[in-house]
């Protein structure tokens, strides 16, 4: 009783979320359509103004003069006449249809691709300011992907929909006048559609709530065709017979859909049937027996009428059950909408205060710091102090889960403490341009990404400028990546993977890793935070790292985290971590001689490496 209660809850939520009120489904068509005319104006008003000129020109040459013709037949008016006719239609359709092809095959396509850009550039640009902790709450997250998915298209899609609505009145209007003349009785079949609106009320329902179950089970399906197709899954894919389990997984999404399909897909069959059955039956077939009976049993109408008949209560009825269904489209383009709304609107977080001052070189402190993750029940950080002064290298050490990568987290304000503060110069890091302050760092990151651009982009990681070439190949120099890169035909304007380029280049993790280093060598920020910087190098190529990374880094700040004790034997002052504290801190010898977990993890360190060493 309690699970159903649940249900009905939750459903009640469902649908109460993706209820929207007139004003707001009217204010995101607006919205939609605003993001047309910025991005291109003139593209907006031809758009619709072809619309109105092409509309009645249909009707004119499709009903109109069809009538006039085959009257003029029947009643054996001069052949001149009738050509006259004939040839105003063919003027006229080849007129229309060279205007048409022109706008939608040569000035359509730009138009569309460039409103498309300008809409995902918005996009984009709100996605580099959320905070990160966005990307780590499912339901925003769920949103930006839907927003990011359906943005450009359902924009269009909008004004698509307009332009039919308009087309629709035009030819509805003009056709039901033609009728009216003919017969006013006629308008009675035209107007049967309008009854059916609300079964398509219901289909359209049906539709929508087929996209939003089917979106989960696209991208596990997606998801899964990643794992076969990077090559980051590709070992772990070939061992252990993982590719059968995500065959399973691809499995499990077909079942999904089936049974989702099950749940929604007779209700559907008998929307459209009953759609189906009332436009073609009742009213298109109503008014042809109609017209024919009136034509040949009563003799009462012209056999041009009669043909006008056949071909407009079609088309009244098509328009009038198309308008039905344009308005429940409007609804399900204001659905999306407010998603893409929604993501835009968001409010972020962390941001710059207005007029604040630009991040300077000194020295930063944690002050009393704790942090918890959004939905966790325990603190990741505890009451953590301590300062990183001007110029100074320390090492945080610690077992993974110990709070190290969070507290970098922090320091770069990619969150902020739910406890404590931290400062720059003793000023909250909160009171500080953020833009300013993070390009302050240079940063490598224990999970670090390799773009699939050149080589000489991957270590700036910005638009190029002036010089740029010598100064990553002097970074690429100093991390140890130079000598692999200058064998590269292309050498540092190589494109690194083959997923856009056939002459891209594949490096090994290690070579990769050493890219990556190089972008802490190519800017001289005040500081530098390396996360893990030398996991994929061995110990030859880590001891060249660290002493480059020292006498580069004279009078820089310097944090690191590493796994590696003796990577951290040099730093001026050592933090260890554990369950989200500082317990430890000091120099090495200091640690050493304190005889705590330290000094008890790199004697177990030191004693596995000469181990092996031995064993070898």
């Amino acid at each position: 009783m309690t699970q159903n209660n649940e249900k009905k809850t939750k459903k009640e939520k469902k649908e109460k979320k993706n209820k929207l009120s007139l004003r707001r489904k009217v204010s995101n068509l607006a919205f939609a359509l605003r993001q047309i005319w910025e991005a291109s104006p003139s593209y907006f008003i031809v758009y619709y103004l072809c619309t109105f000129i092409w509309a009645p020109l249909d009707f004119l040459t499709g009903s109109y003069l069809l009538r006039m013709i085959v009257n003029s037949v029947e009643r054996d008016s001069p052949p001149e006449t009738i050509i006259t006719y004939m040839l105003v239609i063919g003027a006229v359709q080849i007129a229309a249809n060279i205007l048409n092809n022109m706008f939608w095959n040569v000035i359509s396509p730009g138009q569309y691709h460039r409103i498309g850009t300008i809409v995902r550039k918005k996009l984009f640009n709100k996605a580099a300011e959320v905070e990160l902790a966005c990307y780590e709450t499912p339901a925003f997250y769920d949103k930006y992907v839907k927003a990011m998915d359906e943005a450009h298209e359902r924009v269009h899609k909008v004004m698509q929909t307009i332009d039919n609505l308009i087309w629709r009145i035009i030819s509805l209007a003009c056709n039901s006048m033609l009728l009216f003349v003919i017969d006013p009785w006629l308008i009675v079949f035209g107007l049967f559609p309008l009854l059916l609106g609300f079964v398509r009320r219901w289909y359209n329902k049906l539709n929508h709530s087929i996209a939003v179950d089917k979106k989960p089970i696209d991208r596990r399906i997606k998801y899964v065709r990643r794992t076969f197709y990077l090559g980051e899954y590709s070992k772990e894919m070939r061992m252990g017979n993982m590719y059968l389990r995500m065959l399973d997984e691809l499995e499990a999404t077909y079942r999904d859909f089936k049974a989702m399909m099950h749940k929604h897909g007779i209700k559907r069959a008998v929307a459209k049937y009953i759609q189906s059955i009332g436009l073609e039956v009742v009213c298109v077939m109503g008014a042809m027996f109609y017209a024919v009976w009136r034509t040949t049993a009563q003799g009462t109408m012209t056999i041009g009428d009669c043909i006008v008949i056949l071909n407009s209560i079609g088309t009244i009825s098509y328009c009038l059950n198309n308008m039905v269904q344009t308005f429940a489209d409007f609804g399900e383009h204001s659905l999306f909408i407010e998603d893409v709304r929604s993501f835009l609107d968001h409010e972020v977080k962390i941001k710059s205060p207005e007029n604040a001052p630009p991040a300077e070189r000194g020295d930063i402190s944690f002050e009393n710091v704790s942090f918890r993750y959004e939905g966790a029940e325990q603190d990741v950080l505890k009451d953590v102090s301590f300062t990183l002064r001007q110029g100074e290298h320390i090492a945080l050490v610690g077992q993974n889960g110990s709070g190290k990568t969070t507290l970098v987290k922090l320091l770069l304000r990619l969150y902020d403490p739910t406890g404590g503060r931290v400062c720059l110069n003793g000023e909250d890091i909160k009171n500080i341009d953020l833009a300013s302050y993070r390009d302050s760092f240079s940063c490598v990151f224990q999970d670090f990404k390799i773009f699939s651009m050149s080589v000489e982009q991957n270590v700036l990681l910005r638009r190029s400028r002036e010089g740029d070439t010598a100064l990553a190949e002097n970074a690429l120099r100093e991390s140890g990546a130079y000598e692999k890169i200058s064998t590269l035909e292309k050498g540092i304007a190589t494109t690194l993977t083959r997923e856009f380029d056939e002459e891209g280049a594949n490096l090994s993790i290690g070579e990769q890793q050493k890219v990556s280093l190089a972008r802490v060598f190519a800017e001289d920020t005040p500081f530098a935070v390396l996360d893990e910087p030398s996991s994929a190098l061995d110990p030859i190529a880590e001891h060249k790292m660290f002493e480059n990374m020292r006498r580069a880094a004279v009078g820089r700040s310097v944090i690191f985290i590493s796994h590696r004790l003796s990577s951290a034997v040099d730093a001026d002052r050592i933090y260890l971590m554990d369950g989200g504290r500082i317990t430890e801190s000091g120099t090495h010898a200091e640690l050493m001689a304190a005889n705590g977990k330290y000094a008890e993890m790199f004697r177990l360190q030191a004693e596995n490496y000469v181990g092996r060493e031995a064993a070898v």
